[in-house]
């Protein structure tokens, strides 16, 4: 099982991509964009069949990132944000 620094590194911020909304692996694809598509009923396997890019873990991430968020924990310390470039 990875552990959740490792899933929360796959977590980041671009502040010139999405408004500066959390991403995944430097990709432009949002964190509530996986969210959104789980919460409409797509499983984790027709997320990663319609993105392929996308691995397992990144949508792991995506669920703890939300997770420790609504738990009231300082999640954005926690990732990294990138200048632009």
């Amino acid at each position: 099982m990875v552990q959740e620094t490792e899933l929360l590194e796959r977590i980041t911020v671009h502040p010139e991509i999405f408004g500066g909304k959390p991403i995944i692996r430097d990709m432009r694809i949002a964190v509530e964009h996986v969210l959104a598509n789980l919460a409409a009923g797509m499983t984790v396997e027709d997320l990663l069949r319609d993105y392929p890019f996308l691995e397992r873990e990144d949508i792991q991430a995506c669920l703890l990132f939300a997770h420790r968020t609504l738990a009231g924990e300082q999640v954005h310390d926690r990732i990294s944000v990138r200048a632009a470039t």
